[in-house]
């Protein structure tokens, strides 16, 4: 199909409130069936089957369905005629099944799927949150039972990035974005929740309030690993995330919705001390994790995709992103044998989703910045890769907004939110819809002036300077705030006259997507974005920056909330793990400023716009040829005005 013609065709689809009329039946709930008794140890046995009762268990009569997957997370089989199969066992393994397309797995209570039984004869060692108890001998039978859902090739699925909740506090913000969000919407069409690791902050025994709270949508939810979900005080990597899988099962799997393969993979590896080349990973160095896919997992991927036909669309889901711009230098927060992956992966079309860098971007095939052969040994991307954001934005930072929610600006400017997936077939339409705003609302947009430069400066090295320090709060009384921008959409005819330009921030914007600026209904000024994905470093700066975004995150007053009755306890507020950030009301740490952005695009002022009021409306297409349009108004002054109240002797 002509890929314009496919792009408008989805566009009108899209616009509709929902894909199709498929309502969703939660009431499936039930578990696999573990049938107890003597078993060759070496050989896990089953049989995958036709529900019909819906109890979960296999009955006199029902029949097995063949041509499924099932692995134990290194070898991959299908089901014979009769539904059975047959596996080598290991002491410690997921068994499990790829949940065929056109059925329905059971789900608990929570809509978490039921496709796996952990097999761990001996347990988790002594572990914080309890991790997986000893199971003991292999049962003689592991079946999984299967009920029929015609979904058809057009469906949606639901993208959160790193929710990262640390605290209740925390958690309650989740329950009153995505638990609101899920709450309020029409979810027919949508076939699954899709988290992509860092489900929580490190406290795992919020995972029970977590999955109750997104049960609310009444869609079935799968979790990716993040390094936020391990088990710390595991002394290997083959137990940091036993208590993961003890509440939502396999750490890597995959399952089948239309003509659409999701893979889940665990690209993190704790500890990594002593097992990865790295400085970080030295058995010097505390215990830390690295970006990395062991080579259990690429082999069950290498047999998982020798059943999956070459025309699938293969969904790649992940934790630490596979390359990323904002960490393009970093050999930890980026997966360091990529180049086995992307050889595995071949040419089949796929998509890559990815959260942890806590940044919106879009990284189309063919795109490329500098750190990337360094870190992972590849260069230009060969598939589309979306660094999918955060839910918990810059984590959980900055004053509230309307809701009484952080409004986290993340730090490549965009605002918190989640992506909706389209599919349709084997091509898909993706979008990233802002908590609190409609699909529509797309960008944002501000003025980069000279006035902007200096102060974006000042702080920028205020910022800095305690990042190298390590201090956090800010001890001192920073040298400007957000009040010292003055009104933002006001431009003086000297800043016009010294080089300003419009800053658009255009969330979910790629390489492909056109910005156009118009003043007063005049020819449109076509802008460029400030960073082309050809090779290049990471630009950053007040140049470089978004004025909103930084405005936003240049003073954070929450900080200096105290009371007499809460005193230390409630004074101002934690981020991570439990650091107090109370005190002066500075801007959020100098990692976490929009100094940079691989989506923000710059259209130069016109020198002549005479004084008096002005309207910009700004256009951006998509790559799919969906077009969102944002309409501000502004200024022009000589000078700018006194902004406050000014105090004069009245007559009289």
């Amino acid at each position: 199909m002509d890929r314009r013609f496919r792009a408008s065709l989805l566009t009108a689809i899209l616009l509709l409130p929902s894909v199709v009329a498929h309502a969703k039946d939660p009431s499936y709930v039930g578990s696999v069936q573990v049938v107890r008794g003597e078993a060759d140890p070496r050989t896990a046995r089953g049989t995958v089957f036709l529900d019909a009762d819906r109890d979960s268990r296999l009955d006199p009569g029902e029949k097995g369905i063949p041509g499924v997957m099932v692995s134990n997370g290194r070898e991959v089989v299908v089901t014979d005629a009769e539904g059975a199969y047959a596996l080598p066992a290991y002491d410690d393994m997921n068994l499990f099944v790829t949940k065929p397309a056109g059925y329905a797995t059971p789900v608990n209570a929570d809509l978490v799927p039921q496709f796996n039984y952990v097999h761990k004869i001996a347990g988790s060692p002594p572990l914080r949150f309890g991790g997986i108890a000893p199971t003991g001998p292999l049962p003689a039978a592991v079946n999984f039972p299967l009920i029929e859902d015609r979904v058809g090739d057009r469906f949606q699925c639901l993208i959160f990035g790193d929710t990262q909740a640390y605290t209740n506090r925390e958690l309650s913000y989740v329950r009153d974005t995505v638990g609101r969000m899920l709450a309020n919407r029409d979810n027919g069409a949508t076939e699954c929740l899709i988290f992509e690791g860092d489900v929580l902050g490190d406290d795992l025994s919020l995972y029970g309030r977590f999955r109750k709270i997104v049960a609310a949508g009444g869609v079935p939810q799968y979790y990716v690993p993040g390094n936020h979900d391990l088990d710390f005080d595991a002394g290997d990597d083959r137990h940091s995330f036993d208590t993961f899988r003890r509440e939502w099962g396999p750490e890597y799997y995959s399952f089948d919705i239309g003509k659409v393969h999701f893979v889940v993979l665990d690209d993190v590896r704790y500890p990594c001390n002593g097992v990865d080349d790295h400085a970080f990973c030295d058995l010097s160095q505390p215990p830390t994790f690295n970006g990395a896919i062991h080579e259990r997992q690429l082999e069950w991927l290498r047999n998982d995709l020798a059943h999956v036909p070459a025309d699938r669309l293969i969904v790649l889901n992940a934790h630490i992103p596979f390359v990323s711009y904002s960490g393009a230098r970093s050999r930890k927060h980026q997966v360091d044998n990529l180049a086995e992956l992307y050889a595995i992966i071949g040419d089949r079309p796929a998509l890559g989703l990815s959260g942890h860098a806590h940044t919106v971007e879009q990284i189309l095939p063919g795109e490329h910045f500098h750190g990337w052969r360094e870190a992972t040994g590849t260069g230009p991307a060969p598939f589309h890769q979306i660094v999918t954001g955060a839910v918990s934005g810059s984590w959980w930072a900055g004053d509230l907004n309307d809701d009484g929610i952080p409004h986290g600006t993340q730090r490549l400017g965009a605002p918190r939110g989640y992506y909706a997936i389209d599919f349709d077939g084997n091509t898909y339409v993706d979008t990233y819809t802002a908590f609190g705003r409609t699909r529509g609302e797309q960008m944002h947009a501000s003025f980069n002036t000279p006035r902007f430069r200096a102060w974006a400066r000042t702080l920028i090295v205020y910022a800095k300077r305690h990042a190298r320090r390590r201090v956090l709060p800010f001890e001192s009384v920073p040298p400007v705030t957000i009040s010292d921008l003055g009104d933002m959409n006001m431009l003086t005819l000297q800043d016009l006259a010294e080089s300003s330009w419009v800053a658009i921030n255009v969330w979910n914007g790629s390489k492909d997507s056109r910005v156009r600026v118009s003043i007063d209904g005049g020819k449109p000024i076509e802008a460029f974005r400030t960073q082309p994905g050809e090779g290049e470093r990471s630009f950053w700066g007040p140049s470089y920056a978004d004025p909103l975004a930084l405005a936003k995150q240049s003073t954070n007053a929450r900080v200096a909330v105290r009371s007499t009755e809460g005193g230390d306890k409630t004074a101002g507020f934690t981020i991570w793990r439990g650091v107090a950030w109370k005190g002066v009301p500075g801007p959020f740490p100098f990692g976490l400023l929009t100094r940079r952005s691989n989506h923000l695009w710059r259209a130069d002022l016109p020198s002549e716009l005479p004084p008096g009021p002005h309207t910009m409306e700004i256009l951006t297409t998509d790559r799919y040829g969906r077009t969102f349009r944002l309409v501000q108004p502004f200024e022009v002054v000589e000078r700018l005005p006194e902004m406050g109240w000014r105090w004069v002797e009245w007559p009289g």
